[in-house]
């Protein structure tokens, strides 16, 4: 005998002191994939995520394939019943400084209904979010299961795509659920349609042999930060809209945005204007923008009078979807050739890319989705929402698995904080995602088993 909604709820009511108690200790491992870090800690996070399926009776293994270790958990389905890829990550982005945070970040902490701490939105809620819904139907699971825990998503998924194709029998599915992404708002739950593609380069310019004294060759010299700074400028016209050649942008975002919820959201100081042209929503989810990250100069204390021969910028750019990073990159590397100014050397290499996209969202699998969606959160209709971020895997599992409904969810909500400092993760809004998941995997089996 099948589950009922209202049993289901019950069930996870109960279970969300282990639930939460579990996340805790997942966050208290610093499990951070980034060289420099101890990796030590990425597997004991891939370990107890492994513990956590195989108490759910999930035929469980660690694998890896020259990168982290992922987790891969599998339940076979019943007969005729679909299966279902619940996929999240369990590593983390660096705390960075320890004083901007108001309390340590592996140590997970509540306040006023949120729960701070690295990782505890982003994304072992998302592992957890899973375990939950597996732990409400215990034997009686409608679908079959296969639970995919990737060990490096912030470093970049550099070895994903070998671990795809070594188990991709194992990974085939009939609907792809990717925890890690976010809701539109508190009490607003949302489905991500849209993700813009990732293109990160450098940039680096050469005026000199050696740094010169700025007193005796400065005014004739152009120095390389002054002339990188020149050359930066030109990506962006004095709107602040991109000003590269090529690269493709679209309209079209529904979602209304107030710029007045954009500018808290953001922590926009009062006086800073906004930057481009069209709708907040079209420039954060269907249209490219170019940022700086860092720039490789001189402190401002080290600093010597002297001119600099050299200068280093890294660049990041989102690519709008529908557009080719290859292609992106080509144009950027076109323009910054092309305006360099005075005659300097000028070197662009390319760190990584990754594939924007865009979902279907319609079929069975959304109308499962929308409906456990409005049900968990009391009616509310989901909101199908862009992301200005990117997740350039989702694009391998489209191309991989052709006949499957990928839903992208998650549990961050605007005010979540991921990759900063004070990282939280919304309670009352977790518990709705849980019981979410649970109802998304019942509506599956009933709509979808044949």
């Amino acid at each position: 005998m099948s589950l009922s909604e209202s049993d289901l709820r019950a069930t996870i009511a109960q279970l969300m002191p282990g639930v939460r108690a579990d996340l805790e200790r997942l966050v208290r491992i610093p499990g951070i994939a980034f060289e420099g870090f101890d990796h030590s800690h990425v597997e004991r996070s891939a370990e107890a995520v492994a513990e956590l399926l195989r108490g759910c009776g999930l035929d469980t293994q660690i694998v890896r394939h020259g990168g982290q270790p992922a987790v891969i958990g599998r339940k076979p389905a019943p007969p005729g019943a679909p299966t279902v890829l619940l996929y999240a990550h369990h590593d983390v982005q660096p705390a960075g400084d320890p004083a901007l945070w108001a309390s340590d970040p592996f140590e997970p902490v509540e306040r006023d209904g949120r729960l701070y701490a690295r990782g505890a939105a982003d994304d072992k809620a998302g592992v957890m979010a899973h375990v939950a819904a597996l732990r409400a139907f215990g034997d009686q699971l409608p679908v079959g299961v296969v639970v995919f825990v990737e060990g490096e998503e912030e470093y970049g998924s550099d070895s994903l795509d070998a671990i795809i194709q070594a188990h991709l029998e194992e990974l085939r599915s009939d609907v792809i659920v990717i925890a890690d992404s976010g809701n539109w708002d508190i009490g607003r739950p949302a489905l991500t349609t849209s993700l813009r593609g990732l293109v990160n380069l450098f940039v680096e310019v050469k005026v000199l042999k050696s740094a010169v004294h700025s007193g005796m060759f400065g005014g004739v010299v152009p120095d390389a930060l002054m002339t990188l700074s020149r050359l930066i400028s030109t990506l962006h016209d004095d709107s602040g809209e991109v000003a590269v050649g090529g690269l493709f942008g679209r309209e079209g975002a529904s979602v209304d945005y107030p710029a007045d919820r954009f500018r808290l959201e953001a922590g926009m100081l009062d006086g800073v204007s906004m930057i481009g042209q069209g709708t907040i929503t079209d420039r954060i989810w269907t249209k490219p923008s170019i940022s700086v990250l860092g720039i490789d100069a001189p402190g401002t204390l080290e600093a010597a009078n002297a001119l600099q021969a050299t200068a280093k910028a890294k660049i990041g750019v989102r690519v709008a979807p529908g557009d080719d990073p290859k292609a992106v990159f080509t144009a950027i590397k076109d323009h910054l050739e092309k305006n360099v100014a005075w005659g300097a050397h000028v070197e662009v290499t390319l760190e990584s890319d990754g594939n924007p996209c865009v979902i279907d969202a319609t079929g069975p699998g959304y109308e499962a989705a929308r409906s456990a969606f409005r049900s968990a959160w009391g009616g509310v209709e989901p909101v199908d929402m862009g992301i200005g971020g990117s997740i350039p895997f989702i694009a391998t599992f489209q191309e991989l698995f052709p006949g499957a409904t990928i839903l992208v969810t998650g549990v961050e909500d605007p005010h979540a904080a991921a990759h900063g400092p004070n990282e939280s993760l919304h309670l009352g809004e977790f518990e709705l995602v849980c019981v979410a998941e649970t109802l998304l995997l019942k509506n599956v089996a009933e709509i979808m088993t044949k």
